[in-house]
């Protein structure tokens, strides 16, 4: 029999109990957002309350949809997912129970054995310049008849942003998008899945058109981006750099 090969995620993997418990204080203390996976991909936008290391549990929020909330504790497990600065932390959970108090609710679980700390890789982002609009095209994952088409304010090798219009019904952070149409020029389009991580009011520092039009900037992240997406939108991206490149160093 041949012997196990080397452990790829060995790197990233957090066992020592000291260490994951303060990690998972900063999540508690910044009240940093945190999605929940449920194994049928129903995800559960949540925040870690309480860190109990003696009774070896976790309490979480559970002001969202009660019916994924009955769902989590009926199969007992989900995969945590949050960014604390510029690290994603991902931990499996299990023994989940709804603790219901006067005022409101809570989960609990097990406090996980081991953690996973992904350094957020690096990724040159390209910005919309307004020539031409960037567009993603999805169906709103909480009305599946209507479909959007919303411009694209920034792309990158890891996710891109969104402009939602302030008549577009709104989305919460950890939603997944589905499969998302991307169109960015003629050569370069890909379907992909993405979730969404984080929304913003648009600021000064946005597209003027959007921000004069009010809205959100929603950023997403590409989930399991196909090799033939990656290697389109690579391409496209390593153009838009020797561009760049090309404009600052001026007339020769």
């Amino acid at each position: 029999m041949n012997a196990p090969g080397p452990d790829p995620w060995a790197d990233f993997r957090i066992t020592h109990a000291p260490a994951c418990l303060q990690l998972l204080h900063g999540l508690r203390d910044g009240v940093v957002p945190l999605v929940l996976n449920l194994p049928d991909g129903t995800a559960l936008p949540t925040a870690l309350r309480a860190v109990d290391a003696a009774a070896q549990r976790l309490a979480f929020s559970a002001d969202s949809d009660a019916a994924v909330v009955d769902r989590l504790v009926e199969c007992n497990e989900a995969t945590a997912v949050a960014y604390l600065e510029n690290v994603k932390l991902q931990f499996d959970l299990q023994g989940w129970v709804l603790v219901r108090g006067s005022r409101e609710m809570a989960l609990q679980s097990q406090l996980p054995r081991e953690l996973y700390r992904f350094q957020r890789r690096s990724a040159f982002r390209v910005r919309s310049t307004g020539q031409r609009d960037l567009v993603a095209r999805f169906r709103h994952p909480g009305l599946p008849e209507m479909a959007l088409s919303l411009r694209m304010l920034d792309v990158s090798i890891g996710g891109c942003a969104l402009w939602l219009p302030v008549d577009v019904p709104p989305l919460q952070a950890g939603t997944r998008l589905g499969e998302l149409q991307v169109e960015i020029d003629a050569e370069t389009r890909f379907t992909a899945p993405a979730t969404l991580q984080h929304i913003t009011a648009l600021g000064a520092g946005d597209l003027s058109g959007a921000s004069q039009q009010g809205g959100m900037r929603i950023g997403c992240e590409w989930q399991s981006l196909p090799g033939s997406a990656e290697r389109v939108l690579q391409r496209w991206i390593d153009r838009a750099q020797q561009r760049q490149r090309l404009l600052a160093q001026g007339p020769s």
